[in-house]
């Protein structure tokens, strides 16, 4: 026993534990009174891979977006309101999605939203290989692709938030940049629906600057209370903005866009 106590003592100090290699699930301490959350540590690790969870300027933007892995008929009214809202958004997609329901896809493209990357498989990317990672994510961008060739896949999101900086580093090497976010709420159980009331609520207790918001599409809470978040967030003063917007802030010369941490 004490010959293989210090063997593994001895691996330890030779190979020692890859701590980017550890699994971590996205989270983060809540805001008060319209103040961005904070995320402690993984605010280095994102950082260090050009990923983003809000915009850090501290303008009044919103960022919507939309995991789809499955239809639940509300897909529709969701792109009807931001259409007639001019509101712009960006749907993450699954294999699932993109096959089983191409049409609805290819008229968010047309309506100028963007199409993120959500795994093809919607799999743990802290769990598989590289080469399983890679597959996973240019098959799930091929197709997309196959419905419309001039489609821009750049912004990937991980199934149920799990990444570690293997995973983040991955998809940098692959062209894709990481996008988490800073407002959500449990609204992803089908059958649970509280009313809009409680959606709309739930977005505006948690709303800030610069928020990148998820909902996801099964909900009919999110569905009927989207009209209202956009009027009364337009009403407070807030602007609907792209992921692309967000992106060009970044590359731009902060004088110039009138970045001010302390603001």
């Amino acid at each position: 026993m004490k010959k293989l106590s210090l063997m593994f003592m001895i691996l330890l100090i030779v190979a020692p534990i890859d701590l980017s290699a550890a699994s971590y699930g996205w989270g983060y301490k809540k805001g008060t009174n319209n103040q961005q959350p904070e995320v402690g540590k993984y605010q280095q690790i994102l950082e260090k891979y050009n990923s983003y969870y809000l915009d850090p300027s501290g303008d009044k933007h919103v960022y919507l977006t939309f995991d789809n892995g499955y239809e639940a008929g509300f897909t529709e009214q969701i792109l009807n309101v931001l259409k007639e809202k001019e509101a712009p958004a960006t749907f993450f997609l699954t294999g699932h999605y993109v096959e089983d329901q191409p049409e609805l896809v290819k008229r968010m493209i047309a309506d100028g939203h963007i199409i993120g990357n959500h795994s093809d498989g919607h799999r743990d990317f802290t769990s598989i290989s590289k080469e399983a990672f890679t597959k996973d994510v240019t098959e799930l961008t091929t197709k997309i692709e196959k419905l419309d060739d001039k489609v821009d896949v750049q912004y990937i999101r991980p199934p149920k938030g799990t990444f570690n900086e293997t995973s983040l580093a991955w998809a940098n090497e692959l062209g894709y940049t990481h996008i988490f976010w800073s407002l959500a709420f449990v609204d992803w159980n089908e059958g649970s629906e509280k009313g809009w009331k409680h959606a709309y609520q739930q977005v505006m207790d948690q709303m800030h600057p610069g928020a990148i918001v998820l909902m996801h599409t099964v909900s009919k809470d999110n569905a009927d209370a989207l009209a209202y978040l956009i009027d009364d967030l337009r009403e407070q003063g807030y602007q609907f903005k792209s992921l692309d917007d967000l992106m060009l802030k970044q590359l731009l010369p902060k004088e110039i866009i009138g970045y001010n941490k302390e603001k």
